[in-house]
């Protein structure tokens, strides 16, 4: 999947949907810039606001996210059968939120600083150097009790996006976020791929504010030579 994902031209990030969080309606990326990369650290160049051609329907999910309420599941995706069984039990962690600045995936042998990105006429955009990651500030901060903590990242065709390999992430799975106030353990129970257009409608539960404390990490996926045609999103539990 990996190397599919790296042949072709310079790829752009779009981060399709509608984000619904907190009152605030935040266009995803896609909806109205696009942004082509040569490789890593490369200046991003606005493009057409079209999206792809990409075919309605449900997500195609590699693993069911976790059952905590009626309203974190109003749209279950379908289970893949390799799920497998997770390690431990996610658990309500006890640090305080803060501001985070590195998350760390050790599955997957990466490491990113993160930078705090906000909504620029309703986009919200990652930073512009691709090694790097952006936390969303208008939403919730890791380790808070309630709301999700959103963390975006590039996917870069031909290889250096700090989020390339996000899609191989599977349940059980830790994930690191180092804050100024310490260092938080999260466990993965979801990685599901969205298409473009699927993503809009599960928006609300996905970035949900009111949920439980969580991290929703958001990348791109599906590169056919010219445009990304889905969205991986990985949903992950603090661990106590």
């Amino acid at each position: 999947m990996t190397s599919a994902r790296r042949r072709g031209r310079p790829a752009p990030l779009r981060w399709g949907g509608l984000l619904a969080v907190a009152g605030l309606l935040v266009a995803g990326i896609g909806a109205g810039v696009q942004f082509g990369r040569d490789q890593a650290g490369a200046s991003p160049t606005p493009g057409p606001s079209a999206s792809p051609s990409a075919r309605p329907g449900g997500p195609k999910a590699l693993l069911t996210p976790p059952s905590e309420s009626p309203a974190e599941k109003p749209d279950q995706p379908s289970a893949s059968s390799s799920a497998g069984t997770r390690k431990g039990t996610p658990a309500t962690t006890s640090a305080r939120p803060g501001r985070p600045t590195r998350i760390s995936l050790p599955q997957l042998g990466i490491t990113a600083p993160v930078v705090g990105i906000k909504a620029v006429n309703g986009q919200l955009i990652p930073p512009a150097d691709a090694t790097k990651v952006g936390w969303w500030s208008g939403g919730a901060q890791p380790g808070a009790a309630r709301g999700s903590a959103v963390i975006t990242g590039h996917t870069v065709h031909n290889g250096g996006g700090a989020f390339d390999d996000l899609d191989q992430l599977r349940p059980g799975t830790t994930v690191t976020v180092t804050t100024a106030r310490g260092t938080l353990r999260y466990q993965v129970t979801s990685v599901t791929t969205y298409r473009k257009r699927s993503l809009a409608a599960h928006a609300g539960e996905l970035f949900d504010q009111q949920v439980k404390g969580r991290l929703v990490l958001v990348t791109c996926e599906d590169w056919n030579g010219q445009v990304y045609l889905s969205n991986v999103v990985v949903v992950a539990r603090p661990m106590a």
